[in-house]
């Protein structure tokens, strides 16, 4: 029996240029038929769409729930954030050491704390990306795929010898790995082959196994950042940009793509390009090693948002948000196709712990932002504006994600997929205000900022969970085990 029928919406495909006004038909979560005018069963729940752009329900692939506050806590509030956005599945990223559970230790032991704290306070669906922080975790790897389905992880190449926000000289203490090891270029070439190690023992999933890094070089960055402050010419986000230069980025591209050809894994995602120098070495490793399967993104905080536009320094962020030519930059890629998804890399943190005792010096500010609300919006509303088709928006924010980091059901509006849906109105704008947000976050980059477009209704699976500006209903999100068959 068909459950629900979401009525006069134009549907927006992956892949189908054309936005054809259709009903939706759902039973049991899933989408049963997309024809026009389905006839309702008796007892058959009918919403009216009112001709709103019909958008699979958007896969942010990187966030960061309990990096700044509990993970409970963020699954709960940023998860309702993520419903406000069209977000019906967030993949988040999740480590040991400092931060997020604040402890070391092996994952067999950690990560059913992870899911524990998680599991039924979540109004979206959701999974984990892993980072292997000591050698110990990269024997984890197979377990960690077949138990949990878990099958992607995460090397933060700047860790090797600076800090979250800055310089740090003990890390060691910092990431919670036990003493003599190193978090460093060999650990980064152990990781690649025990990822590519995973995927030779699960040949059938090898697709979806792959590595994501977050590329900066920690020996520039700390040697830039000591030159920015000492000129002292330089402030605010202006000076963190500086502090973190691009070529920082491309060169870790770089090195990072050698190592991907050296261990032979060809499952390599480049994260959060921010630069026209990071993408310019991203195109040309794609180029120089055609046999890795590189995936390039980028957020939707570094698309709207540059050093001078953003609301103060509440904007700094890993790697930092650029000049506008850098922002332009980016643009160019995303519409010449060069750009695998864009993601939000929400990660709530509030004033309390966002600032310092001085709120203007950005190096003591604490790095990271939340936005997942802005994503699909702000991706429609400017994406519009320079040419990008609806269709190419579908395939940035849930199609191309979706395949990759092994979500089958997710990312289309067709017969057989969950019926993840987010009603978009393309031509109602709004000026963001952080008191507006579900997120527990009271401040935002985008503060004053005018977002094209307004998400008006979110199913998950089927279920409504957002409606004309409120989140509704009991929280039904679904931890995502990735091993598994739809």
């Amino acid at each position: 029996m068909t459950d629900l029928i979401i009525r006069d919406v134009r549907v927006v495909r992956p892949g189908v240029e054309d936005v054809d006004t259709a009903d939706i038909a759902v039973a049991d979560g899933r989408i049963t038929q997309v024809a026009p005018r389905i006839e309702p069963e008796p007892g058959t729940t009918v919403h009216d769409g009112r001709g709103r752009l019909a958008f699979p329900g958007v896969v942010d692939a990187h966030q960061h729930w309990g990096i700044y506050n509990p993970l409970a806590d963020d699954t709960a509030s940023e998860s309702r954030a993520c419903a406000q956005g069209g977000v019906t599945t967030s993949l988040t990223y999740m480590r040991t050491g400092q931060y997020y559970l604040n402890r070391g230790g092996s994952y067999a032991e950690v990560f059913p704390e992870v899911l524990a704290a998680a599991q039924g306070r979540s109004y979206v669906d959701y999974g984990f990306h892993l980072a292997p922080m000591q050698a110990s975790h990269i024997d984890e790897i197979p377990a960690l795929v077949a138990e949990h389905g878990v099958t992607s992880f995460k090397i933060f190449m700047f860790y090797g010898s600076h800090g979250l926000h800055g310089r740090s000289s003990d890390q060691n203490a910092f990431l919670m790995i036990p003493e003599g090891e190193r978090y460093d270029l060999a650990h980064f070439e152990f990781v690649m082959r025990g990822v590519q190690a995973a995927r030779e023992a699960h040949p059938e999933l090898a697709d979806q196994i792959s590595l994501s890094l977050h590329c900066e070089t920690a020996e520039i960055m700390t040697a830039y950042t000591r030159m920015v402050e000492q000129a002292g010419d330089l402030s605010g986000l202006e000076a963190y940009s500086a502090s973190r230069p691009p070529h920082s980025e491309g060169l870790a591209v770089t090195i990072a793509s050698y190592l991907a050809h050296e261990t032979g894994l060809p499952t390599i995602n480049l994260l959060h390009l921010s630069s026209a120098k990071a993408m310019e070495a991203a195109m040309l490793m794609a180029r120089t090693f055609p046999h890795v399967d590189f995936r390039r993104e980028v957020t939707i905080g570094h698309l709207l948002a540059d050093v001078t536009t953003a609301d103060g320094i509440g904007g700094k962020v890993n790697p930092p948000l650029r000049p506008r030519a850098d922002v332009e930059a980016l643009w160019e890629h995303l519409l010449a196709g060069n750009v695998s998804w864009v993601v939000s890399d929400h990660a709530c943190c509030k004033e309390e712990t966002k600032f310092g005792e001085d709120p203007s010096d950005v190096f003591a500010a604490k790095s990271g932002f939340g936005g997942t609300e802005y994503l699909l919006p702000g991706l429609v509303g400017e994406g519009r504006k320079r040419g990008l088709s609806l269709s190419r928006i579908a395939e940035l924010t849930a199609a191309t994600p979706a395949r990759r980091f092994g979500l089958p059901t997710k990312g289309d509006i067709a017969p057989g997929f969950d019926a993840d849906i987010a009603l978009v109105d393309p031509d109602t704008s709004f000026v963001v205000d952080p008191a507006d947000s579900e997120s527990t976050q009271q401040y935002t980059p985008f503060r004053g900022m005018e977002i094209g477009a307004t998400v008006t209704s979110t199913f998950l699976r089927g279920e409504l969970v957002f409606q004309d500006g409120k989140v509704i209903g009991a929280p039904g999100g679904r931890y995502l085990n990735r091993s598994r068959k739809a």
